[in-house]
């Protein structure tokens, strides 16, 4: 009588994933996991801490103006009596909220000329480039002056004629052409380095054998940008959004510093440093809450991207 071996199945290893190996090499990482868990802490807080702070943060007690900070009152209160740890929280909205679709807008304009441009090439790659250097060669700072001392009394003039028109109260929130102002001309400067990142992926994508195999196969060139030449180039383009997204938000607080960004009495973390240099030598907790919490957002950020550039980079696996 033989014996039957008894054998068992073979282990089936899961298939190589590009982002699969790049999230284990991401998890490694303890930056880049730092930056990754300040950063869903600032997207929880922009979405929920508004609703959780015990203080709104308009509401004033002038019996309670200039406090240190205590347990009733984590971060002090300003010269108004109001609340610094929830108007920091609602300055997280803020920040969030202009990184998000400044960020969305530049790279949608970025991916869509960047990749136009390195398809295409010719007289389209010589415009687009010629945009591109001319956009970087004007200082960020004027150019976003320019456009809110150009934009911003016309704009106003028109929401007030339309409140007296039709007497409805949403022209009168002057925030949203504050936030028009800021999302347009922080967009207006922050395309060219996406479309320049972009231009330069497709240019060393468009010459693979499948992209010539998917022309012989005669796809539209439609087809074969959006499902061939883009997600190819989603790498990088993704190490660059998430360092994109801490530069949007410095850059909002600078020019709300500055006075030509969010205005009060809108929480933003420029403005309230801005309130905060002036008294610092007398109360240091107002301008230290939200320089710090400015600044662990933009290491974390920071953080993240080179964590991700690391994990998207198949050189960078060991």
């Amino acid at each position: 009588m033989s014996v039957v071996p008894i054998t068992t199945p073979l282990e089936i290893e899961p298939p190589v994933s590009l982002w699969r190996d790049a999230w284990h090499r991401l998890r490694r990482n303890r930056l880049a996991v730092f930056g990754l868990a300040v950063a869903v802490i600032l997207a929880f807080t922009a979405v929920f801490g508004p609703y959780l702070t015990p203080y709104d943060f308009l509401s004033q007690d002038l019996n309670s103006r200039n406090l240190a900070p205590s347990l009733s009152h984590l971060f002090g209160t300003d010269d108004l009596g109001r609340d610094v740890f929830s108007r920091v929280i609602y300055g997280t909205r803020t920040a969030f909220l202009v990184a998000i679709v400044v960020t969305f807008i530049a790279v949608l304009i970025g991916v869509t000329l960047g990749a136009l441009a390195g398809f295409f090439g010719g007289w389209l790659d010589r415009i687009v480039m010629w945009l591109t250097d001319m956009t970087m060669s004007i200082p960020n700072l004027l150019l976003v002056v320019v456009i809110n001392a150009s934009l911003k009394s016309p704009i106003s003039m028109w929401m007030e004629s339309r409140y007296l028109a039709t007497l409805n109260p949403f022209y009168r929130e002057t925030i949203w052409v504050d936030f028009l102002l800021v999302f347009g001309s922080m967009a207006l400067i922050s395309w060219p380095p996406y479309a320049r990142l972009v231009r330069a992926q497709v240019l060393s994508i468009r010459s693979r054998p499948y992209i010539t195999a998917a022309q012989a196969l005669g796809l539209t060139n439609r087809i074969i940008l959006m499902r061939y030449v883009v997600p190819n180039a989603l790498g990088p383009l993704i190490v660059a959004v998430s360092a994109g997204l801490g530069t949007a938000m410095v850059l909002e607080s600078a020019f709300s510093f500055l006075g030509v960004g969010v205005n009060p009495p809108t929480p933003s973390w420029g403005n309230m440093i801005s309130d905060g240099l002036r008294v610092w030598q007398h109360y240091p907790h107002l301008l230290a809450a939200p320089a710090a919490v400015l600044g662990l957002a933009s290491v974390a950020f920071s953080f993240l991207g080179d964590g991700l550039n690391d994990a998207l980079n198949p050189r960078g696996a060991k």
